[in-house]
């Protein structure tokens, strides 16, 4: 069974003859004892294009020490990582396989560094014992498993305990520094032995001729493509914001294919978006349970006692755990099945491939302010169109439709910022007030739904129904609330002066 700890560590040069300051001049820091040296033995696995070094993930079988085992780290932020641990077995445990499935896909991984550590420790202690940090000073040799090459180095680690204050490793730092002690160029010993005994892994190919539509327009779905790709794991440590982070991905990527029809053939795309409209949809089904959920919480906290009659918390709680069990175990099986990695692989083709068209050799600017002009013009005419129908289910679905419109025009404005700079971050960010309006009234309409079906399973068994109703019209007072405002924030976003500026 893997769990996970976080990782908070800092790393830097040393060598044979470097020796340490006085760490008990750190601030906070009371103690420093000797913990003796350790022999660490450590064989590091990636696929044999080394994906996993590329997006500075590392996979290893370390034996020594007092965490012998599987470790698999992701990074979280500088001098922050994941490391998710299995116990020690002789091939890769499935709880990690499933977390590489994404990058490693029907392949599999092979070791290609080997990693012999002699680790001489210190435990940094404050004035009441507790742990702060543990310093090691690791001499270490790497040996290139698939090549020729080795290469050794010393280098100190300090890394925080856990539940420490952030604030000692600067402490420390400082402390480093004074003493001539450098941070690593490294991220990590992996990143370090890859360089010094062979190749690294390879750079992404370039998008395409620089200035161009096709290369503006590729380098945001390879971005879109990576978020894919690094989501993946995320959403099957259920991490928070992993699912909706995924869906979003595949959104604006099936929206980038349908805004640069002219600079991508959609004889290649439009399959492509079918796959991610799937995808979407099988995600789709917890991230919607969420945002229901944690919205009728909400509507429910906000009313006075009085006014909640019978279980009504107890009922919601039973509706989530049973449609939240379901969820989870339907985006699982999704990101498990040969579609996805189908779909993975096709997205690969094509950033390899790209299928361009005439406009791609066209010059940026010009080619995606027309690309967010149009998207423009198709969200006005949704809008317009909902307008013109009278309250009631017609007018809920062609909101919910202008709200998909918002979306693919906000996309488009994001896509092309690196090119056209502040007038499409603008637009982008006003558009962005319309979707969100939009989508208040959708969720409202959801919400309406769902509280329909809790007062008649309530009522069917006896209970009060009074509370579900009285949510039901708040609800419909938020829905109307959402149609009164989106005039004057659609006006905001349509300006002509907005959209002209597109074109400077």
């Amino acid at each position: 069974m893997a769990d996970t700890k976080r990782e908070i560590e800092r790393k830097y040069e040393a060598g044979t003859d470097t020796g340490l300051p006085d760490l008990t001049r750190a601030a906070g820091v009371a103690s420093v004892t000797d913990e003796g040296v350790t022999e660490l033995d450590a064989v590091y696995y990636d696929t044999p294009d080394l994906r996993l070094a590329a997006d500075a993930l590392t996979l290893r079988r370390r034996t020594g020490g007092q965490d012998a085992g599987w470790h698999l780290k992701f990074p979280v932020a500088s001098g922050i990582r994941d490391e998710i641990r299995a116990p020690l077995s002789d091939t890769l445990p499935r709880s990690l396989a499933g977390l590489l499935r994404s990058r490693v896909r029907d392949g599999e991984v092979v070791p290609v560094v080997r990693l012999r550590s002699e680790r001489d420790v210190r435990h940094l202690r404050d004035d009441a014992g507790t742990l702060l940090a543990e310093l090691s000073v690791d001499t270490v040799h790497a040996e290139r498993l698939t090549d020729e090459g080795s290469a050794g180095w010393t280098e100190i680690e300090v890394e925080l305990a856990d539940d420490a204050d952030p604030a000692i490793l600067d402490a420390v730092e400082k402390r480093l520094r004074k003493a001539g002690i450098r941070p690593s160029a490294s991220a990590s010993k992996l990143a370090r032995a890859l360089a010094e005994t062979g190749s690294g892994p390879a750079a992404p190919p370039a998008p395409g001729k620089p200035g161009t539509a096709g290369a503006a327009v590729l380098a945001y779905v390879r971005e879109q493509v990576e978020a894919i790709v690094a989501y993946d794991p995320a959403v099957r440590r259920d991490l928070p914001d992993s699912v909706h982070q995924l869906r979003v991905a595949c959104r604006r990527l099936r929206s980038a294919f349908k805004t640069h029809r002219r600079v991508l053939d959609r004889k290649v795309t439009d399959p492509l978006g079918e796959e991610l409209k799937w995808l979407a949809g099988e995600l789709g089904v917890a991230r919607d349970e969420e945002v229901l959920d944690e919205r009728l919480r909400a509507r429910v906290r906000d009313l006075p006692a009085a006014l909640v009659l019978g279980p009504v918390k107890a009922r919601l709680r039973r509706r989530d755990a049973a449609l939240g069990r379901r969820a989870r175990r339907q985006a699982l099986a999704a990101l498990d099945s040969d579609r996805h990695l189908a779909l993975l692989g096709a997205l690969d083709a094509l950033l390899t491939d790209p299928p361009f068209r005439e406009d791609a050799g066209r010059e940026a600017p010009e080619v995606l302010a027309h690309a967010v002009r149009k998207d423009l013009d198709r969200l006005a005419a949704r809008i317009e169109h909902a307008h013109s129908l009278d309250p009631g289910h017609e007018r809920d679905l062609a909101l919910h439709e202008a709200r998909k419109a918002a979306k693919r025009a906000r996309y488009a404005a994001e896509a092309a910022r690196p090119t056209l700079g502040g007038p499409a971050k603008k637009l982008a960010k006003r558009v962005k007030a319309v979707q969100s309006l939009l989508g208040e009234h959708q969720d409202a309409v959801v919400a309406r739904e769902a509280l329909r079906e809790l007062g008649i399973q309530a009522h069917g068994v006896g209970e009060s129904a009074f509370t579900w109703g009285l949510l039901y019209g708040h609800e419909e007072a938020a829905a109307q609330a959402a149609e009164r405002a989106l005039p004057g924030v659609w006006a905001r976003a349509s300006a002509p002066e907005l959209r002209a500026a597109l074109t400077r």
